[in-house]
């Protein structure tokens, strides 16, 4: 749930099909990431419903060096709120509720409560802060947390801005959402989703999570810092609809297909979740691709990083989901659709310098941009240059050159100018100027 920049994926889309598949390519591109120790995760490409490529590499739990493959599940993160939104469709169509309505009825505790409607909470008008950004988050997340006791959370917080005037992405939205859907079905969340869509489209790999058990081909999740480091599990009472949904990538495929085909919700509303307003839709973003659209969304929690995409006019459906992540999704994306669409890819290079304590010493300090409210410290330890920008973890940079570092897992590069005590920032094609 916990969100980290990323850059949108542009590809040129030509009329080749997926008989000139390069399955070879992406074979390459794993190769090349297992090797060099870049990524954990599994990956499922889907055209007119049948799979045309999978592919798993890494571990479910690196301790007992058991091997993930392409039955392996993974918490999906926010890739759950397009299920999640999908059920609030179902109860409109079966007049339990309506997208107009207040949600006063549910949360009268909640500032605005009286002017926010479901609709703004599924495209993120509502204004409502997002209690994952609380300073003191990751001091409970691993705690069991009751309805009560999230709801007071998300009570407690300012008011971001009045109802429906912006968008801004929350997931204290997608919360109570699930709150309401609970209210109107009277049942547990995790029932809902199987009983309205897990079962009918028999999804087997899919439910809402609870604590990982490798008995049940769940795997831990991980982050890298010169090595793997197994992450804290939050715990699903928390992220419910907007992030605690299991799965992997070929029921990820066989959901957003199904969506897309009109088997999930009407046509009618499937139009109403893809119409974006302020880059959000209703549990849908849109990706640009030049001419070519495709819908889905991405996803994050703890170690897990996942991205779920459908392009409409090819039937073409790709889910990458991951526990551990030196190297950007979106570029291992960028190979799947250079792979499909026959365009041209060039692999990464993993080929970094080694750097003194002498030659980062310079670069070291509180970096700050006016160009976007972010302020990005640079530490080092072990010969390593450390970043952390305000409110996110830090992460360890690797030398491309004397004063050129990358971060592969979010496709960053920052590059320094100690004489004028400058750093740019280049992520998603766009760069950056901070001042020391």
């Amino acid at each position: 749930m916990k969100k980290i920049i990323t850059g949108l994926f542009i590809l040129v889309i030509t009329s080749t099909f997926s008989q000139t598949f390069n399955a070879k390519r992406l074979d390459s591109l794993f190769l090349l990431l297992e090797k060099n120790n870049r990524y954990m995760g599994s990956i499922a490409i889907s055209e007119n419903g049948k799979t045309i490529y999978t592919k798993s590499i890494g571990f479910e739990d690196i301790a007992t060096s058991k091997k993930s493959g392409i039955n392996t599940k993974y918490r999906i993160g926010s890739i759950s709120k397009m299920f999640t939104a999908s059920l609030i469709f179902k109860a409109v169509e079966e007049n339990k509720i309506n997208l107009n309505q207040t949600i006063d009825k549910y949360f009268p505790t909640v500032k605005n409560a009286k002017t926010i409607t479901i609709s703004n909470l599924l495209n993120h008008r509502s204004g409502i802060h997002d209690f994952t950004n609380e300073a003191d988050y990751l001091k409970w997340n691993t705690q069991l947390q009751s309805r009560a006791k999230i709801t007071e959370r998300i009570a407690a917080g300012d008011i971001v801005f009045e109802p429906d005037t912006k968008g801004q992405y929350s997931n204290s939205n997608y919360v109570l959402l699930s709150f309401i859907l609970e209210d109107i079905y009277k049942k547990p969340f995790s029932e809902i989703l199987n009983q309205k869509i897990i079962s009918p489209l028999k999804l087997k790999n899919t439910y809402l999570g609870s604590k990982i058990s490798l008995a049940n081909n769940e795997c831990y999740s991980y982050t890298f810092d010169g090595k793997w480091n197994k992450e804290n599990e939050t715990d699903m009472s928390i992220p419910l609809g907007a992030g605690g949904i299991v799965s992997n990538p070929t029921d990820l495929n066989l959901f957003i297909e199904s969506l897309f085909a009109g088997k999930i919700v009407s046509i009618e509303h499937l139009n109403e979740m893809k119409t974006i307003k302020d880059k959000f839709g209703m549990g849908l973003f849109e990706f640009p691709y030049f001419e070519q659209k495709s819908y889905g969304h991405t996803g994050g929690i703890d170690g897990f990083k996942s991205v779920l995409s459908y392009f409409p006019a090819e039937k073409l459906a790709l889910a990458i989901t991951s526990n551990g992540i030196n190297y950007d999704n979106n570029s291992i994306l960028l190979c799947a659709l250079s792979s499909y669409f026959n365009k041209p890819y060039t692999m990464p290079s993993f080929n970094n310098i080694a750097v003194t304590t002498e030659t980062l010493n310079p670069y070291l300090g509180t970096y700050s941009s006016l160009q976007i409210p972010l302020k990005i410290d640079i530490t080092q330890k072990n010969n390593t240059l450390i970043a952390q920008a305000n409110g996110q973890p830090s992460f360890p940079l690797e030398a491309t050159a004397i004063n050129i570092f990358k971060f592969d897992a979010a496709g960053i590069v920052l590059e320094f100018n100690s004489d004028k005590k400058e750093m740019i920032l280049k992520q998603g094609g766009k760069e950056f100027l901070f001042t020391k």
